[in-house]
């Protein structure tokens, strides 16, 4: 047996999550998405019955994404797995808390997603979607069909009602999950006859995620995305993108020219898919909001992406994380980053950025991007040489970040204290700063634990899995005596500062692994500033 295999079939002690886990982190999320919030406040507090069903979704997703980041893992032990399902599942339940509660727009909204996931045949569709036949049906402005499975009946039963409704208000349709479990060739043709009962309508808003399409699936929406030249918001996110589907979609679609949303997130799309997407980019000029990470990207197709985004000169939110860019394609970024002066939130999360990518960029983000609330920067190997530059600019956006994200790299006790001297100024809207998995020892914990804990509006520090000795993790405590809630997770820190694997445990029931897995998501928290 090859030897990084027998490594990680030894090693690997924290993913996959048993069912039991899971069931844990659902429970969790529930709690999360029912205990009152600033965001809570401000857009509604979720009832249990709609949380119990998001709380499903939300785990179910963020599983997937992380399984799949795991596969790519050449021999890791699944811990930067478990840190992906616990980041995608607190982004997802700030998502479902912006959302608000599905009463509030149960007057235009005819949602049909609420539930435990099912089949849908014939006669269940009939009856879940009579509504939609009455005289009132066109009073709906959004349809949601997620989270059903259609086989053909069903769907020649909602196609001629879906039909019915051209000429009325509907702008916004959501498709995603609609054809989960069903072989291929019937899920084509039910893609196929859902694309034909919308042709024609002009929609706003478009969610066609989770439907494992490929080039195949694309081409079922043909009719649909063909007469699609107002679209604001399309959702692409786990669909099985290649290369040709890629290709096939920019082929489709007529217009862009008004497209403020794309999520195009955990795909296969690749270098060639990457660059067709890029031509998508250049005539999307007021777009706002870009998400293409995890979608196998490297060099030449990240290169093609950044320099297709200096055209969209109004982006508030760019995510490309885990894909492989590399230090050309961070290069290239930064030019374009200069034109983004609307800039919100930026993750370049596990890009390979190395610390001459990163540079290029934090200058950028420097001349530009004056209203910068998150920065995230995670897993790109940036050392302390980059420090000084990453603190210079920190210092400069004080106003205004509220989270600074620079886990798994390798900043060391020299990088820590550079950034933690920056932070000793006020920074108002100042959340959270994590930089775990640094390889920090207890002279650089201790700096940053001082340099935020005064903050007003603070509410994590994160410097677990680093080299805290025993007597460093005393004194990080001891800084946050008063306020401990506000210090992360200390338990995966190495004192003896070296890489180790868990041995297995005694009995072999895997219930050390779960207990150790459970202790990494245990802070899983939504984090309640208000945007």
């Amino acid at each position: 047996m090859d030897s990084a295999v027998q490594h990680r079939l030894y090693s690997i002690k924290l993913w996959p999550p048993s069912q039991n886990t899971r069931q844990v982190l659902v429970e969790r999320i529930i709690k999360n998405l029912t205990t009152p919030s600033i965001l809570s406040r401000k857009y509604g507090l979720l009832s249990k019955e709609e949380a119990v069903e998001d709380a499903k979704q939300i785990e179910s997703k963020a599983y997937a994404i992380a399984n799949q980041h795991f596969e790519k893992e050449p021999d890791g032990d699944g811990g930067s797995a478990v840190q992906l399902y616990a980041k995608e599942s607190s982004t997802l339940m700030v998502e479902a808390v912006k959302r608000g509660p599905k009463e509030k727009d149960e007057k235009s909204l005819f949602d049909i997603s609420r539930g435990v996931r099912s089949f849908i045949e014939d006669e269940e569709a009939k009856e879940l979607l009579k509504p939609l036949l009455q005289e009132s049906g066109n009073k709906y402005t959004k349809i949601c069909f997620s989270n059903r499975s259609f086989g053909l009946n069903a769907a020649r039963i909602a196609g001629p009602i879906l039909s019915s409704l051209k000429g009325g208000r509907l702008t916004d349709v959501d498709l995603s999950d609609i054809v989960a479990g069903r072989p291929e060739e019937e899920a084509l043709e039910v893609m196929n006859m859902f694309s034909s009962a919308l042709e024609g309508f002009g929609l706003r808003y478009l969610n066609l995620s989770d439907n494992a399409m490929g080039e195949k699936g694309v081409r079922a929406f043909s009719a649909l995305l063909s007469s699609q030249s107002n679209l604001e918001e399309l959702y692409l996110i786990n669909d099985g993108i290649s290369e040709e589907a890629a290709k096939a979609l920019c082929e489709l679609l007529p217009s862009t020219d008004k497209l403020k949303i794309l999520h195009f997130a955990n795909n296969m799309t690749g270098d060639d898919g990457a660059i067709a997407i890029a031509e998508l980019l250049k005539k999307s000029p007021l777009l706002e909001d870009f998400r293409c990470s995890s979608t196998r990207v490297d060099s030449q197709g990240g290169i093609a992406l950044s320099e297709a985004l200096a055209k969209c000169a109004h982006l508030k939110k760019l995510d490309l994380r885990d894909n492989m860019f590399g230090v050309e394609a961070g290069r290239a970024l930064s030019k374009s980053v200069s034109e983004f002066t609307h800039l919100s939130e930026i993750y370049l999360g596990y890009l390979n950025l190395e610390n001459d990518g990163t540079l290029a960029l934090i200058e950028a983000l420097k001349a530009s991007a004056p209203r910068l609330e998150v920065l995230e920067l995670s897993g790109n190997e940036i050392t302390s040489q980059a420090a000084p530059a990453l603190a210079s600019f920190v210092a400069v956006r004080k106003e205004t970040l509220k989270k600074i994200i620079l886990s798994e790299n390798e900043l060391k006790d020299d990088g820590a204290i550079v950034i933690a001297n920056a932070l000793e100024e006020d920074f108002p809207q100042l959340t959270e700063v994590d930089l775990s998995t640094n390889q920090i020892r207890r002279a650089g914990a201790r700096v940053l634990a001082q340099a935020v804990v005064g903050k007003p509006g603070f509410k994590l520090l994160n410097i677990d899995g680093n080299f805290l000795s025993d007597e460093g993790v005393e004194d990080v405590k001891e800084i946050f005596k008063n306020s401990p809630n506000l210090l992360g997770s200390l338990d995966e820190n190495d004192p003896d500062g070296e890489e180790y694997d868990n041995e297995a445990d005694e009995d072999g029931d895997g219930d050390d692994d779960d207990d150790e897995l459970e202790s990494k998501l245990k802070g899983l928290d939504i984090k309640q500033e208000e945007d």
